[in-house]
């Protein structure tokens, strides 16, 4: 984050308490050269701050202050807001003065409110903001030069807020550090309610409720860590507080309205012994906490689900190394979303073993733990679903975030079709930039009512209780995601929904669909079912995803010696794309120990070294491989002779533009290539004694098949790869740095901001 030079040369703060004082504190840490002042009723803590450096002079007295002040922050306490401004409403010339107004208040409407009746209108110079950090300490004695650093701080502008008055405030904030993002002012209120004003409302009435019962030294002296971690807040200014639940009052009562009605549900779920209803909401609660603390906390997600950070993340591959040993890459993505869907709508409990834990698959399981749906796990790619039927699922209270998982949004759109409730959506960035309409006009072509974003894109507005009929379509293109989301709506339909494809796709949903008894027919490029039936619970295992298991198998195909074993990987016919364009490379793969795993073929994959060659690679094979050729390019980049791929246009819109991202990469490494709109050709082959191109910087543009793809080419490079903007890796393989390190790959993470380091 680049910060904005702080032009302020005379900052005065009105109350010299914790927060006042910290905002001295870290402007004087980071070497703020102007003045400070501060007014505060109690003189001794105007003195204490100038004895501790904090502040250059102060008074009691607003009057003698604000003259020549460039800007002034109120840090005075909600309900005190007003009468300070109308001091400052008699002494500032607002038309003759630079100087821009802002404060500290945790909520905004009531301050808003105040200055309108002073000012009689919302000063343009006006500012209104709340940093959210703290303490239950308070004083100036107790001022924190890092109280803000890496906090947010939210400021509210309202339309007519004067731009430069808005930069500056920004300036002050980040200058302290903290990161600094707008809202408006009623959904600051609402956000603030329930995440800071309603825990510090519990944790002041346990403490009192407890501390007036006649066990209460009992209570206390044996009370754990929870305890104390949950009513620290407890200690807060009791005056502060009092202020705030007046001023934000109806927004706390919503909130505690919610809260009120959710301990009600737990309480009639313990006075039944319900089970299952009190599983609902632990689980529910505990993975949410550990799932949107990840999404929070990660380099892959920004708060508020808005804004992807890119480039937090940098793969260093060190050239040349080895592949060897006896690996098991992680569970399926494509099985793992299904067997969460289907599990969820079946009836009884469906265990399931392999599941992938990276973050798209988590991403499902959150979005039906909000549904209603009780979920134990994963532990150890173990999780039990306990099914609620086809028509059991509930309205979530908020949209549906899916995180980078096209998957699941595509495959959501025609579950959520046929539900009674009306459902939302959403993504990261990167998954509001892919095209949705290809699921959303036949869906509406079936009944449903669905609003996109413009070109068709995410968030997704799906309208419930709509009437759905089946529907007999032929798809315009090659698509499983497409073909799965109209089969999951046709559950839901009256009569038979029919799809045919112009070129096999992977059948997953077909063939679980009938693991859970629900019959689904086949002849030729044409499937279909029948909407009204049922689905029962049974087991499932997730096979090793094949499309991770390929950037194993190729890093083995290209490198001299090598010779490894994957395990367990699916090998359902629909997607040994990959296997089939090796073996016609010459790649030395073998199929071992093969069986089925509840309908889904498994075999494990042997692989050693033999040199490749060009080919060009069949038309019937592309839908088969359409997400394994970023790191067949690499197989390409080292194999003799020109490899030609046509047909393959559906790259241009994945996770990022893969044939463009893929042959900017080449470029980077000196392999010869053309480029074409639904292609690439590809020429291989040494050029620089024992490596095939040399290293360089690349951009992964967020993709995680572009980074693990150009992570391997570093086994025939004749120099370092740097790989920029890698987080995103973990959505479909958790593990892979480990995975690459064990058989032999020089792989070392590294944070970077994408810029030289």
């Amino acid at each position: 984050m680049v910060n904005r030079p702080l032009s302020e040369t005379r900052i005065l703060i009105v109350g010299l308490g914790l927060i006042g004082g910290s905002l001295a504190a870290a402007l004087r840490a980071v070497g703020f050269r102007g003045t400070i002042l501060s007014c505060d009723p109690d003189a001794t803590e105007i003195t204490r701050g100038i004895e501790m450096g904090l502040i250059d002079g102060g008074d009691t007295q607003l009057a003698p202050l604000v003259e020549g002040a460039s800007m002034i922050v109120l840090a005075v306490p909600v309900l005190a807001m007003q009468s300070v401004m109308t001091e400052l409403a008699g002494v500032l010339d607002r038309a003759a003065s630079n100087v821009v107004i802002t404060d500290v208040g945790s909520t905004k409407a009531a301050i808003r409110d105040c200055a309108v009746a002073v000012f009689g209108g919302l000063p343009a110079n006006l500012v209104l903001g709340h940093p959210i950090a703290g303490s239950e300490k308070s004083g100036v004695a107790t001022a924190n030069p890092r109280l803000y650093a890496h906090h947010k701080v939210i400021l509210t502008p309202d339309a007519d807020t004067d731009p430069a008055a808005l930069a500056r405030v920004r300036a002050l904030w980040e200058a302290c550090d903290a990161e600094v993002l707008e809202m408006d002012v009623a959904r600051h209120d609402q956000v603030l309610a329930r995440t800071s004003h309603l825990p510090h409302l519990l944790a002041f009435s346990l403490v009192d409720t407890l501390a007036r019962q006649d066990q209460r030294l009992d209570i206390f002296r044996y009370a754990a860590g929870g305890f104390r971690d949950f009513t620290r807040i407890a200690g807060s200014d009791p005056v502060m507080w009092r202020d705030i639940f007046i001023a934000n009052r109806d927004a706390v009562l919503a909130s505690l309205d919610d809260f009120e009605a959710g301990v009600a549900r737990l309480r009639r779920a313990i006075e039944a012994g319900d089970g299952d209803a009190m599983l609902a909401t632990f689980d529910r609660a505990s993975h949410a906490r550990h799932y949107f603390d990840s999404l929070l906390n990660q380099t892959s997600y920004q708060a508020e689900y808005q804004m992807q950070q890119h480039g937090k993340l940098r793969y260093r591959v060190g050239p040349g190394g080895g592949v060897t040993g006896r690996i098991r890459v992680p569970g399926d993505k494509s099985i793992s979303h299904r067997s969460i869907m289907l599990g969820a709508l079946a009836e009884g409990v469906t265990e399931v073993k392999g599941f992938l834990e990276g973050e798209d698959s988590l991403a499902t399981l959150q979005a039906f733990r909000e549904m209603g749906v009780a979920i134990e796990g994963p532990h150890q790619g173990r999780v039990t679903v306990h099914g609620v039927g086809m028509h059991g699922l509930k309205a979530p209270s908020g949209p549906l975030y899916v995180g980078n998982a096209g998957t699941a949004m595509r495959l959501f759109s025609g579950l959520l079709a046929g539900q009674a409730f009306d459902t939302e959506l959403t993504g990261d960035a990167s998954l509001t930039k892919r095209p949705m309409g290809r699921v959303a006009d036949p869906l509406r072509a079936m009944g449903a009512e669905i609003d996109t974003a413009e070109g068709g894109r995410p968030p997704l507005k799906i309208k419930g209780g709509r009437k759905l009929t089946g529907l007999d379509y032929d798809m315009p293109m090659a698509s499983a995601q497409v073909k799965s989301c109209l089969l999951l709506a046709g559950l839901y339909a009256e009569g038979q929904t029919r799809v045919r494809e112009p070129a096999p796709t992977r059948d997953h949903t077909e063939r679980m669909l009938q693991g859970f008894g629900y019959e689904v027919h086949r002849e030729g490029d044409t499937c279909w079912l029948k909407g009204g039936g049922t689905l029962t619970a049974g087991p499932i295992d997730v096979p090793s995803d094949i499309s991770s298991a390929t950037f194993f198998l190729v890093a083995a195909a290209i490198t001299p010696g090598s010779d490894l074993l994957l395990e367990h990987v699916g090998i359902n016919p629909t997607r040994i794309g990959v296997i089939n364009i090796l073996k016609l490379m010459g790649a030395d793969l073998r199929l071992e120990n093969a069986h089925e795993v509840g309908g889904e073929p498994v075999a494990d994959l042997h692989i050693r070294y033999a040199p490749l060659h060009g080919i060009d690679i069949p038309l019937a094979q592309v839908p088969l491989a359409i997400d394994e050729f970023p790191a067949l390019f690499i197989a390409a980049a080292n194999a003799e002779g020109i490899t030609r791929l046509r047909g393959a246009e559906e790259l241009r819109i994945k996770e990022s533009d893969r044939l463009q991202a893929m042959a900017n990469g080449l470029a980077t490494l000196g392999v010869e290539h053309v480029l074409l709109e639904d292609g690439i050709d590809i020429v291989g082959g040494g050029r620089l004694e024992g490596h095939n191109y040399s290293g360089g910087r690349i951009d992964s543009l967020g993709d995680h098949r572009i980074a693990m793809s150009f992570a391997i080419a570093g086994l025939r490079a004749a120099e370092e790869i740097v790989i920029d903007d890698c987080a995103n890796v973990a959505t479909s393989f958790p593990g892979f740095t480990e995975l690459a390190r064990q058989v032999g790959l020089n792989l070392e993470e590294e944070a970077g901001s994408g810029e030289d380091a």
